[in-house]
């Protein structure tokens, strides 16, 4: 049986780690090389870094920050924001990070997801989509959530996987900050669509969001990050509540 990962997230603008809701009215949380070393001390599987302002002021990732919290973890690291080439990868991953998180460079040019997996490995190379519910389906939107683009998020999930990702890190936008639970919807469609891993992102709020991200929405990895940062609970918890659901996880 596959062990299921918690994924903590840590979204970070200015040199700070943030949250809001539906990625708009971000408050101050914490100190990102302080909370990423407290989420592996709690337990995480791994933890996502989020510069979450870098496709936006359209410039490269904060790597010395990056790399001052890879030096704090032993557990894997994924990097994204503002990365938009291949140089960028690899930079990114010499900065310490394990893999490599794309989106919106990826929607501009397709062709990146190829080209990075040719170089760095598809392990390394993590589609990020970002989608918000329209009508039956979902939109893909990018630039941090604020620019809407022609694409259905199922398809496009197909396409960066069969181009090279070797993972899909899906943020639903209706629900990111609301803790009212994963688009299941959203994670089921795109985790039957694909046979890479996928990790379930937005919405959660409590152990049993957690729990159903796998049993209800086929992901193998869940992220959170509010109700950590908050304190409502802790990874350990969460991975309690998921052995009680009958669920692999690791210690």
């Amino acid at each position: 049986m596959t062990s299921r990962r918690v994924v903590v997230c840590l979204d970070v603008k200015g040199g700070r780690v943030v949250k809001g809701v539906q990625f708009e009215g971000l408050r101050d949380v914490g100190d990102p090389v302080e909370l990423a070393a407290r989420a592996e001390a709690s337990g995480a599987d791994e933890l996502v870094f989020l510069d979450v302002s870098a496709s936006i002021e359209e410039r490269a990732p904060l790597l010395e920050l990056a790399q001052r919290t890879a030096e704090v973890l032993f557990i894997p690291l994924t990097l994204g924001g503002g990365i938009a080439s291949v140089d960028g990868v690899t930079a990114a991953l010499r900065a310490g990070a394990d893999k490599v998180a794309l989106n919106s460079a990826i929607v501009k040019r397709p062709a990146l997801i190829d080209e990075a997996a040719r170089v760095v490995g598809a392990q390394c190379v993590v589609a990020s989509i970002d989608a918000k519910r329209e009508g039956t389906g979902w939109r893909v939107f990018t630039h941090g959530g604020r620019t809407p683009t022609g694409l259905d998020a199922v398809a496009w999930a197909k396409e960066c996987a069969a181009r090279g990702a070797g993972e899909l890190l899906i943020t639903s936008i209706d629900r990111d900050g609301a803790r009212t639970g994963y688009d299941l919807e959203l994670t089921r469609a795109i985790s039957d669509a694909v046979t890479v891993p996928v990790v379930a992102s937005g919405g959660a709020g409590t152990a049993q969001h957690v729990v159903e991200a796998f049993t209800r929405g086929g992901a193998e990895a869940a992220l959170v990050a509010g109700m950590l940062h908050d304190g409502t609970t802790t990874v350990g918890a969460l991975k309690a509540a998921l052995r009680d659901a009958g669920l692999e996880v690791r210690s």
